[in-house]
This record gives structure tokens, C-alpha cells and sequence, in this order.
């Protein structure tokens, strides 16, 4: 197994694009939409309140600020990458062509973790809001459909069935994804500012005071948490293959998307944190909790409505972003390629997508959101890095590459992109790192015993395509 470390070819991986089968339907404004509709979800209507109360205190803005700057080191290595091949399956293609096949796969791997198991999280939180609607309007739902088994019910009922919608969506192709995704987005940025506006005037300055009660160590603690509120923006790369003008328009979206979504995260953390002190936030719907403290109980109940709407936009991405990561891998024979045929009329992979929706599905119907949250953090953080060191790889090893995009001072920013996200990663819990470790082996002998195999780069492979 001398040639795990195989590269593929960037040039042929931009031909085999073009001829791909998907359509390329997506606009700049698409991608916005995309990356706000991914970013802007639980990280600030489910996890800001614990983030508060456990880890920061009201020094949580600084916490998102300085996730903002990890995550925008790591944009400008995802722009840099996506300018140049403009493929679907992220860093997951990118480090098959400057770092190997099993790097790829190991990220691959790993980034199941962000998309897949990060939609799970996201539908766990977002049945948080309907289990407290459905108690509001005093309807009598078995409580063990509404909490999964280690909460003393069956079943997360209500994710479930919304994990299954948003599949059937996906499955009837990217235009109709986008435009749903556009009303989701719309409505999830009305709820937000309804929030601002009307809470800002309840703010009380002394709520800030200590504003550091868990040192700067809880600050730092507190940006390994946020830093699952930036989940998505990467995700714009992935729609590369379905993008008009992806060498123009995806470098833009990812990092105005970064920029726009930081802002807003600190103000969110400023209203909440001022009206309501910091060590009564830890609740599952933090947003509707403030609202109620500041006098707005209808109010309170429309944010939450919109927030339900909302989150389902932070769904829709992942799944379509674990979808179109599958079918990379599926292309390059790491996964059963016939998994990744495309419908005739739809243009999409329905295979993978109906397959991907049960497991996630399953997922959410039976894990706590808890140990799926930072599970996420870990899968993506260990991306981050690997795309950083990507774009140091090909700098070197392919100097006159076009790159329509090029990242700024990359011999600087790449190394603070490795430190800042290998910082983050280490201040995770053990638990969450023996986890990942168990995942990271699993991966290694799928990759062992399927894999390496069937890969388009395998000597068999070739050999067979050479008969045919």
C-alpha cells in the first residue's frame, strides 16, 4: 500500500466537473443565502444561551470574535481552493490533489462529522423549539415522541420527520433547494432583527459585570464552543459544481458570508447577555427565554415560530453538503459508485440523497444534541486545518497553477489558520477527542478493506478501464 499517498489531477478533476450531469442553476445571491441560511441557526438560537451561561459569560462576544478570525484564516485557504477547482466534495477534493488519497479520505471522513452529523444537531435543536411550542399551545404530544431514549423518551419524533421533508426537497433538484432556502434565509434574518430592536431597549449594563467570570481561559473555552456557530460557510465551496461563475462568486460569498455573520453574533451575545444574566441562559431556546424577560411574550412566541422556519434552512445545507461530498467520493470509487448515479429528470444524486436522509434521520431519532455538537466541532476543525495546509502544499508543489483567487500573505495566514483551529481542537473535551479517534479508525479500515481497492486510482481499476 505504498501509493495511499496518490494525488489526482486538478485539471482533471475540473474536465470530469464539466461533464458532471449537475446544473450549474446556483447564483452569487444563492451562495449568500447558502452560507447565512447555514451559519446563522443553532449556534445562536440553541447554543449562544449555554455558551453564556457554562463556558464565557458575557465575554462570549469575544469568544465569537475570536472564532470569527480562525474561521476567516480557514476562508481565505477555502476561497483560494475553490477559485481553482471548482468541484464538488470541499477540502475533501482539494487535499486529494495536494496531499493524497488517504488524507483525502481521512478528511472526507471527518467532514461526515460537520455535514451529516451536524445536520442531525441542528434537527435536535431545532425539535427543542417545537417541544416548547407544542407545551405553549397546551397540546397533549406523548412526551417519550419529543426526547430521544438517553432523555427517557422513544424517539425524537419531530426531527425526524423533519430531516425526511427536507431529503424528499433535495431529492427534486438544486433550483427548488435554492428557492426554499431564499424564504427560509428571509425569514430567519426578520427574526433576528425583530430580536435586536426590540430587546436592545431592555439591556441593562450591570448584566455585564464580570464580564470575564471564567477568565480568559473561558473565553478561549467559549470559542471552541461558538465555533460551531460559523458551521456552513465551507459548505459554499461545495456547491462549486453547481454555481454559474464558481471561480468569481464563491471566494465573495465565503468571505462576506464570514464578515456579516460575525457582526451579528456579537450583537446577539451583547442583547442577550444584557438582559438576562449570563448564568440564568442555559436553556434550549435562549432567544424566546430573553424575549419573555424584556416583557414581549407574543413576541416571544413569534420568534419562536420563526426560529422552527429558520433552523430548517441550517438543515437543508448540511444535508445537501453531505450529499454532494458523498458523490465526490463516490466518483473517485472510494464509495460505491453506483450510489452516486444521477437522476435522469431531477439532475441530482437521489441515491445517495435518499440514503443520506435515513441515516441522518436515525441519528437524530436517537442521540443526545449534547455529544453531536461537539462531534461536529472536531470534524470540522480537523478540516480547517487540513485545507490550510493544503493551499501551503500546492504553493510549493504547483507554483503556476491558475488561481483566480489567491489568498493574501499565505505564508503567513496559513500557519495562523493551522494554530488558531489545532488551539481550538485541543481545548475540546477528552471524551469528544476519544470519539473522534474511534471515528478516525474506523475510517482507516473502510479505507483498508474498500477503498484503497476500488479507488479510479487503483492499479486494478485502471486495468479494468484499460480492457474496456
Amino acid at each position: 500500500m505504498a501509493d495511499v499517498f496518490r494525488k489526482k489531477s486538478i485539471s482533471d478533476m475540473n474536465k470530469a466537473a464539466k461533464s458532471s450531469g449537475l446544473r450549474r442553476v446556483l447564483t452569487p445571491w444563492d451562495l449568500i443565502c447558502l452560507g447565512i441560511g447555514i451559519i446563522i441557526g443553532t449556534g445562536v438560537f440553541v447554543f449562544t444561551g449555554i455558551g453564556a451561561a457554562e463556558y464565557a459569560g458575557p465575554g462570549l462576544m469575544l469568544s465569537f470574535v475570536f472564532s470569527g478570525f480562525a474561521c476567516g484564516f480557514a476562508g481565505l485557504a477555502y476561497a483560494e481552493l475553490a477559485a481553482m477547482t471548482p468541484v464538488a466534495g470541499s477540502v475533501y477534493t482539494y487535499a486529494y490533489s495536494a496531499l493524497g488519497e488517504l488524507i483525502a479520505w481521512l478528511v472526507g471522513w471527518a467532514l461526515i462529522l460537520e455535514y451529516g452529523i451536524g445536520a442531525a444537531a441542528v434537527s435536535s435543536g431545532w425539535s427543542q423549539y417545537v417541544a416548547n411550542l407544542v407545551q405553549r399551545l397546551g397540546l397533549n404530544v406523548p412526551e417519550s415522541l419529543l426526547k430521544v431514549p438517553a432523555n427517557g423518551g422513544w424517539i425524537n419524533l419531530p426531527a425526524v420527520l423533519l430531516v425526511l421533508t427536507i431529503t424528499s426537497v433535495l431529492y427534486h433538484g438544486a433550483r427548488e433547494s435554492a428557492k426554499l432556502n431564499r424564504i427560509l434565509v428571509a425569514i430567519k434574518l426578520s427574526i433576528v432583527a425583530i430580536f435586536i430592536i426590540l430587546c436592545i431597549p431592555a439591556v441593562n449594563p450591570a448584566n455585564w459585570t464580570p464580564f470575564l467570570p471564567f477568565g480568559w481561559q473561558g473565553v478561549l473555552t467559549g470559542a471552541s464552543f461558538a465555533f460551531f456557530s460559523y458551521l456552513g460557510f465551507d459548505i459554499i465551496a461545495n456547491s462549486a459544481e453547481e454555481t454559474a461563475n464558481p471561480q468569481r462568486d464563491i471566494p465573495r460569498s465565503i468571505l462576506g458570508t464570514l464578515a456579516v455573520t460575525t457582526v451579528l453574533y456579537v450583537i446577539v451575545t451583547a442583547v442577550m447577555t444584557g438582559v438576562v444574566p449570563y448564568h440564568l441562559l442555559a436553556n434550549g431556546a435562549p432567544i424566546v427565554m430573553v424575549m419573555e424577560a424584556a416583557g414581549y411574550k407574543f413576541g416571544a412566541a413569534l420568534v419562536g415560530v420563526g426560529v422552527i422556519v429558520g433552523l430548517a434552512a441550517v438543515i437543508l445545507g448540511l444535508l445537501y453538503a453531505q450529499i454532494r461530498l458523498f458523490l465526490a467520493m463516490a466518483r473517485d470509487g472510494l464509495l460505491p459508485q453506483k450510489i452516486g448515479k444521477i437522476h435522469n429528470l431531477y439532475r441530482t444524486p437521489h441515491r445517495l440523497t435518499l440514503v443520506t436522509g435515513m441515516i441522518v434521520a436515525t441519528v437524530v431519532g436517537l442521540v443526545k444534541i449534547e455529544v453531536l455538537a461537539e462531534m461536529v466541532n472536531i470534524g470540522t476543525l480537523f478540516a480547517f486545518i487540513v485545507a490550510s495546509v493544503g493551499v501551503f502544499v500546492l504553493r510549493f508543489t504547483q507554483p503556476d497553477i491558475n488561481r483566480p483567487f489567491r489568498c493574501p500573505a499565505a505564508y503567513v495566514i496559513m500557519p495562523l489558520a493551522v494554530i488558531t483551529c489545532g488551539y481550538l481542537m485541543l481545548n475540546l473535551s477528552g471524551v469528544t477527542w476519544c470519539f473522534f479517534c474511534i471515528w478516525a479508525i474506523i475510517g482507516i479500515l473502510i479505507y483498508v478493506f474498500y477503498g484503497y481497492r476500488n479507488s479510479v486510482l487503483s492499479e486494478t481499476q485502471i486495468k479494468k478501464s484499460e480492457v474496456m
